[in-house]
């Protein structure tokens, strides 16, 4: 089974590389099932349901997310009935929406579970404490685990990885929107890769406008932000799972242009 995962999509220009290329890129690499981190999809920040059904109709099969889910409050209501669309697991409870999901790929499930590093974030519930539990409960119905760990620090994530080495297929990074060169398949089995990259314009600072930021930094006093133009780049890792064991057998960094040409490619 190959699995794309699409790094955090970052508003219009995001979107419209998805729908320009996702489909494309499914048929060219065998692509059986995408996902993607949409928490910046909707202007840089937050998702809304126009927002959420434009990603899914792009040909994404399941949208993770982050701290950022929070920002768009219309999402709310569509959280607890959109099993696609998926906040970090270790939020506490009362919050809306779900943390991880089953996907049904070439009549096998696949389970989905997205967590949120505490580094540098909001201090909420420990993710390894919260994941352990759910990764049990799901290896009862499946073999394919893929995890998004979403996170600032990089020593948070490496430690999900090896945490999660050998009980899931693949732990991808999420949030710094800067595409790591790490990839790898640790000893147990399992793909890893600190950030898996930036889907939106990259003549930019992480996907905003330079400008407001540069002045940010120079002065410290408040911008407004907003998203940025020029030379939109998909990114994103292909993992090859064997469906029988589980186990990743391979992960490639992609990062393609928006005229489809591939830069780094299997």
């Amino acid at each position: 089974m190959r699995i794309m995962f699409v790094g955090d999509v970052v508003g219009r220009p995001g979107r419209q590389i998805c729908s320009q290329l996702i489909p494309k890129l499914r048929t060219q690499y065998g692509v059986d099932l995408v996902l993607a981190n949409g928490e910046n999809a909707a202007g840089g920040f937050g998702i809304t349901p126009r927002v959420l059904e434009e990603l899914l109709s792009s040909g994404i099969d399941i949208v993770t997310s982050g701290n950022h889910i929070w920002d768009r409050k219309e999402i709310y209501e569509v959280m607890d009935k959109e099993e696609r669309l998926l906040r970090p697991l270790n939020y506490p409870p009362g919050v809306p929406g779900r943390g991880s999901c089953l996907v049904n790929c070439k009549g096998k499930e696949v389970g989905v579970i997205n967590v949120q590093g505490r580094v540098f974030m909001d201090p909420i519930d420990c993710p390894f404490r919260t994941i352990e539990p759910e990764v049990d409960r799901m290896r009862g119905k499946t073999n394919i685990i893929v995890v998004d760990m979403h996170g600032e620090a990089t020593s948070e994530k490496m430690a999900m990885g090896w945490f999660l080495d050998g009980k899931v297929s693949c732990v991808i990074g999420t949030h710094t929107h800067v595409q790591t060169a790490d990839e790898r398949i640790l000893p147990g089995g399992t793909a890893y890769i600190t950030d898996v990259g930036m889907t939106g314009p990259s003549d930019t600072i992480i996907g905003l406008s330079r400008g407001p930021i540069l002045r940010r930094f120079l002065t410290h006093l408040p911008e407004r932000w907003e998203v940025g133009k020029g030379d939109p780049l998909l990114c994103g890792v292909l993992v090859d799972i064997s469906e029988e064991t589980g186990k990743a057998e391979s992960i490639k960094r992609i990062k393609v242009k928006e005229a489809g040409d591939p830069l780094e490619h299997p």
